[in-house]
């Protein structure tokens, strides 16, 4: 398919600070349309994902579990995705998501992991797959919660010492944080 054919990609911004910018500027850059939906200014979500091409989700300051109108329908976009195969990655809130609306359970960490610290990535024919030879970086981490992976993902990376999945993958999906 050309790239000019292509169905756009969905980005879901669920707060107005946590935008797609290096993502969007990625997608600019391979002439790749997207669309942004802004839940945090009440757009409405779509009723179907198969407009779309991918989905992305970015990260914001509530949880999934949060008793958040957006949520529930927001799940069944992503359950939609992986049934018909369409590529999902997500940050932050977005892998909680993800994980929800596969099956996966979220819950608090022990303590908020907030500051610069070190991910490992994981030993897996995947995680070598999209990282290399890669073993570990100095990122940023801000979030107090983790979730377990459903049935089928793939562990990428993790923190210490709280072990935040960071990110998972799904056939042909992938997480880039908790």
């Amino acid at each position: 398919m050309n790239i000019r054919e292509m169905k756009p990609i969905a980005i879901f911004r669920h707060a107005e600070i946590e935008g797609p910018r290096y993502l969007a500027t990625f997608l600019d850059e391979q002439c790749i349309p997207w669309k942004l939906v802004k839940i945090d200014q009440g757009e409405p979500l779509p009723t179907s994902i198969l407009a779309y091409s991918g989905m992305a989700l970015i990260g914001g300051p509530m949880s999934v579990n949060d008793d958040l109108p957006w949520i529930p329908p927001l799940l069944s976009l992503i359950q939609q995705a992986v049934d018909a195969d369409i590529p999902v990655l997500d940050h932050c809130l977005g892998g909680q998501l993800i994980s929800k609306a596969l099956g996966g359970v979220v819950t608090k960490n022990a303590v908020k992991e907030i500051g610069w610290g070190e991910v490992t990535v994981s030993k897996n024919d995947t995680a070598r797959h999209l990282f290399g030879d890669m073993q570990s970086f100095n990122g940023f981490h801000w979030h107090g919660e983790t979730f377990s992976l459903p049935a089928g993902a793939v562990h990428l990376m993790a923190s210490q010492p709280i072990s935040a999945r960071i990110p998972s993958t799904w056939g042909g999906l992938v997480d880039t944080a908790p």
